[in-house]
């Protein structure tokens, strides 16, 4: 019977999970990965598989922290308009705060193109918060200025596109104003978005 392990498995996996979002998935090592980790690479193997195994592990844990956290806030408004705003102020505020960008987004550029398995846990990923777009969209009312019944999956992925955006040009240096200004253009959309 093997020792039990010893070391914190969830401060591990967000260690792991910082060095991914720092560096991307190529550039890390399993050496950088075990000492970012504070355990040794037998400990890792053993705790949680080879590399790619702790990456998809790592992309599960990002998506529950940060994108599902914002979706469920989303969907928890009572003002359609007001939870959108919400959600692009705080993806300013947090996209300023760590100019790290989006693992998703980031990994949907480095690892997607030649890994099929990532590119439809990316894709899946993002259409968990293109949909949550979709769903506050619908409860919009239909009479009014507001998003015309029909548009709303085209205007959900107008705003996923949008997220994506945001993320990037974070990560590139992106000055606050100009973030802000495609937020609110986002807004805009939701609240009376151009026939599409």
């Amino acid at each position: 019977m093997g020792r039990p392990r010893t070391f914190d498995q969830p401060a591990a996996l967000a260690a792991a999970l910082d060095q991914f979002w720092r560096r991307g998935y190529e550039a890390t090592s399993v050496r950088d990965l075990a000492g970012a980790m504070s355990i040794t690479g037998a400990s890792l193997y053993n705790a949680f598989g080879d590399k790619r195994s702790l990456f998809r592990r790592c992309l599960h844990a990002y998506v529950d922290t940060y994108a599902r956290k914002r979706i469920a806030e989303l969907d928890a408004s009572d003002d359609p308009i007001r939870g959108i705003r919400a959600f692009f102020d705080d993806l300013v505020k947090a996209s300023l705060r760590d100019r790290r960008g989006c693992l998703l987004v980031n990994s949907a550029m480095e690892v997607a193109p030649w890994d099929a398995e990532f590119a439809t846990l990316i894709e899946q990923c993002l259409l968990e918060i293109e949909d949550g777009f979709y769903r506050a969209l619908k409860r919009l009312p239909v009479s009014g200025p507001r998003q015309s019944p029909g548009n709303e999956r085209s205007t959900a992925r107008l705003m996923l596109s949008t997220v994506m955006a945001l993320r990037v040009l974070a990560r590139a240096g992106g000055e606050e104003e100009r973030l802000r200004s495609i937020a609110r253009s986002a807004v805009a959309l939701a609240e009376g978005g151009p026939h599409l």
